[in-house]
């Protein structure tokens, strides 16, 4: 583990905001190993996303460590909270940084789970993992070629995603973009919009998902925007007639066991908390049902 990348690798345990709750594992006994990635440097509305990870792992703290859902307590899965990521203000450089810690977690036998941040660490995340099929839940495509000058800016991740030739690519709940983005999703990507979710009902959505994934090796990378801004405000480019929570939670607790890395992004705090403490379970979720699955 490059250890000059870390912000909070030392005294993380005695400061209970710098690592998320019941991470309490060494790096080497853990099974999941928890990074943030504070960066919002392409934000192209609002900024905040910088300080999502701090958010996030706070809210932890609020929930009991017993899930009843898998009936497993979160203290007796090995999980380690490695801190934040002391990140490049060049968004290229900050991709380049997540596949290297990303990419020696995987090497170490481990599944990453990352925190963010802005949407652009996921093209990063992706390369370490080398995945056979990306799903995102987001409201944009992301399928720019560039914005604001640059290949790298959160709003041309899932376009990066297919020129690193992961050229199976799921997106749900997405509402936005340009004429040019739909006309690429439907080339190139299996889109289920947000109102395709609300008419035929999560359900059924991730059954098709689930029937096409087979036994396919996932990275599932959740934008905190998928979700209606009216029920989750902390967002940096927020969007209405989005998903539920539950929706989410749905679409983690049925392809977590699928999945060989993980992500929760752009998560703004500058809200009630709503939006890091939805993030919050959800990580929790993801562990969760893995850990289950074996």
């Amino acid at each position: 583990m490059s250890d000059h990348f870390w912000l909070s690798k030392t005294g993380m345990h005695e400061l209970a905001h710098l690592h998320f709750a019941d991470a309490d594992a060494a790096y080497e006994d853990a099974r999941y190993a928890i990074f943030g990635v504070p960066y919002d440097g392409t934000t192209s509305f609002k900024p905040g996303t910088r300080f999502g990870p701090r958010a996030i792992r706070e809210v932890s703290f609020n929930f009991e460590s017993y899930d009843p859902s898998t009936g497993i307590d979160f203290f007796d899965i090995p999980v380690a909270d490695l801190g934040d990521l002391v990140i490049s203000r060049l968004p290229e450089e900050v991709v380049d940084q997540v596949a290297d810690i990303a990419g020696d977690i995987v090497r170490d036998g481990k599944v990453p789970v990352m925190l963010g941040g802005e949407h652009t660490a996921t093209v990063g995340a992706v390369r370490a993992v080398q995945p056979d099929v990306y799903v995102v839940c987001d409201a944009h495509l992301d399928l720019r070629d560039e914005l604001d000058g640059t290949p790298y800016s959160h709003g041309c991740v899932t376009r990066r995603v297919l020129d690193q030739g992961v050229d199976d690519v799921v997106i749900i709940g997405a509402r936005s973009g340009d004429r040019e983005q739909f006309e690429v999703a439907a080339e190139r990507t299996r889109l289920y919009s947000a109102d395709t979710v609300r008419e035929s009902g999560i359900g059924a959505v991730l059954r098709e998902i689930r029937e096409h994934i087979g036994g396919k090796r996932v990275y599932l990378s959740i934008d905190a925007d998928a979700i209606d801004c009216c029920l989750t405000p902390g967002l940096g480019t927020p969007e209405p007639f989005g998903m539920t929570p539950l929706d989410i939670r749905e679409v983690v607790r049925t392809l977590a066991p699928h999945a060989a890395g993980f992500d929760y992004v752009e998560v703004a705090p500058f809200d009630s908390g709503q939006t890091a403490a939805v993030a919050a379970q959800v990580v929790r979720e993801f562990i969760a049902r893995h850990w289950v699955a074996g």
